[in-house]
């Protein structure tokens, strides 16, 4: 039996264990080709969150309208369900390619001085950095947003009395985290600079943080609604960052190598799964 202060700790502990995999970026000397398989190795992790996410949003919400179809249950609460599921994945997709639209495009386009071939190198190298630092930044937006989900799932398995459930939960999500950590850090891979620490330990607060706010507000009160909704929001999210995070990977090595990352990411995902099922969910 945990306590509500212990249930809040391991939250925590579940979202900062992303941290495990920031010191990637500091790697030096990594190729193309090596880069590329890291980064596929995460959009990987990250397709197979986007398949576990949606799916534990739509079971809800297709019950709630089978059940209203045969007159079982209120139309109002099946409307209400499918409402939350497409609005959030509007949020989740729709808003993260709004915001980076504008985010993305912040990177300087100006025209470079004719005949300096090492200024044009220089400055190309910049704004390919630029470009990078973004990406990471989003990639831990999404799955920030994704994480606070858990932290409301956590939360929501605390307060109906599924004490065993919920701890259960904070393992396998600890266990996710640790490889979305390297989601986050896969763009800045062999970049020139290493990012600091304190952009780090930003990406790191931005992508694991929300499973402690989750966490604590799950833990106020239950509704389905809220609950698919945010699902979605993560599912919607995840979709957009892993499609920038392909695009990256298209210019960095074949397409050959993307597979063979993509399935690496996939087995790391559903194994960890399986970990978690057979603990007992």
């Amino acid at each position: 039996m945990i306590d509500y202060p212990q249930l809040l700790l391991l939250g925590a502990f579940a979202g900062l264990t992303i941290f495990l995999g920031l010191p990637l970026a500091i790697a030096q000397g990594v190729s193309s080709r090596k880069k590329g398989f890291l980064n596929a190795t995460a959009i990987g992790i990250l397709v197979f969150l986007i398949v576990d996410v949606l799916g534990h949003a739509w079971e809800p919400v297709s019950d709630a309208a089978s059940r209203a179809f045969v007159g079982k249950a209120s139309l109002e609460v099946a409307v209400l369900d499918l409402l939350a599921m497409f609005g959030g994945l509007a949020i989740g997709l729709l808003g993260l390619a709004w915001y980076g639209r504008r985010y993305m495009n912040e990177t300087t386009r100006a025209q470079l001085p004719n005949g300096e071939t090492s200024a044009e190198k220089k400055e190309s190298r910049i704004m390919r950095q630029a470009d990078a630092y973004r990406l990471s930044m989003m990639i831990a937006v999404g799955i920030g947003v994704h994480n606070f989900s858990e932290g409301l799932v956590i939360g929501q398995s605390y307060v109906s009395g599924a004490m065993r459930l919920a701890v259960i939960l904070i393992v396998g999500f600890a266990a996710h985290n640790a490889t979305e950590g390297f989601g986050i850090v896969g763009p800045l891979t062999g970049l020139e600079k290493r990012p600091s620490i304190r952009f780090l330990i930003g990406v790191g607060l931005v992508g694991g943080g929300p499973t402690f706010a989750g966490t604590l507000l799950g833990s106020q009160w239950t509704s389905a609604p809220v609950y698919i909704l945010f699902l979605a929001v993560a599912g919607g999210a995840l979709i957009y960052v892993s499609m920038l995070m392909y695009n990256s990977g298209r210019r960095q090595t074949t397409n050959d190598v993307l597979m063979v990352g993509l399935f690496v990411g996939l087995s790391a995902g559903f194994v960890t799964d399986l970990i978690v099922t057979l603990g007992g969910v």
